[in-house]
């Protein structure tokens, strides 16, 4: 597998090898030895699955008290993931990377704790699986506003008018109203 670090070097993409014949493909989504090998030494308690249609925007969340790393991949269709570095003493703080993610690429992303999370869906479906490395506490979610200006996260909805956004996305907060529960940078 390939790994391949991001513009900030915590956030993750992932390639799996994968075994292509006439009769499909083969891969291994999740290997914790591998993943370990490769500075991915994270333990996984919840799998999620989501199903979205185009232009569909789901983010940009955390939590503060059950704090998430993200393994993610797109099983059908196509999405761009953003992670958005919101440790405080970060030098990347405020910072976003984003990466296409489809069925056909197979590639992962690996979202550690101490950053939010979203994506949009440009397909006209999408599913997503992600691995979590705690619980969802919805007590301790945050959610920032999915278009924030001081972040300035250049998503791919050109072609669509009003993007899709549940009500706890649109009440989404500027990070700089969200400053006071984010937690600190740690150095590893």
């Amino acid at each position: 597998m390939k790994i391949t670090r991001t513009e900030i070097p915590d956030v993750l993409i992932i390639e799996p090898q994968v075994f292509r014949d006439e009769r499909g493909f083969f891969l291994e989504s999740y290997n914790h030895q591998k993943y370990s090998e490769h500075g991915i030494d994270a333990i996984f308690v919840q799998d999620n699955h989501s199903r979205s249609q185009r232009g569909t925007v789901r983010g940009l969340h955390a939590q503060i008290n059950h704090p998430q790393g993200k393994l993610l991949r797109v099983i059908e269709g196509e999405i761009f993931d953003v992670a958005v570095d919101v440790r405080r003493g970060s030098p990347t703080f405020g910072q976003w990377v984003g990466a296409w993610l489809t069925a056909d690429n197979f590639r992962q992303i690996y979202v550690p704790k101490g950053f939010v999370h979203g994506f949009c869906v440009t397909s006209e479906i999408a599913q997503v699986q992600y691995k979590c490395t705690d619980i969802y506490d919805p007590s301790s979610e945050i959610s920032v506003l999915w278009n924030d200006p001081e972040i300035g996260i250049d998503w791919p909805l050109d072609e669509i008018e009003h993007p899709i956004l549940s009500k706890k996305d649109l009440a989404g907060k500027p990070l700089q109203q969200l400053m006071d529960v984010l937690p600190w940078f740690e150095e590893r």
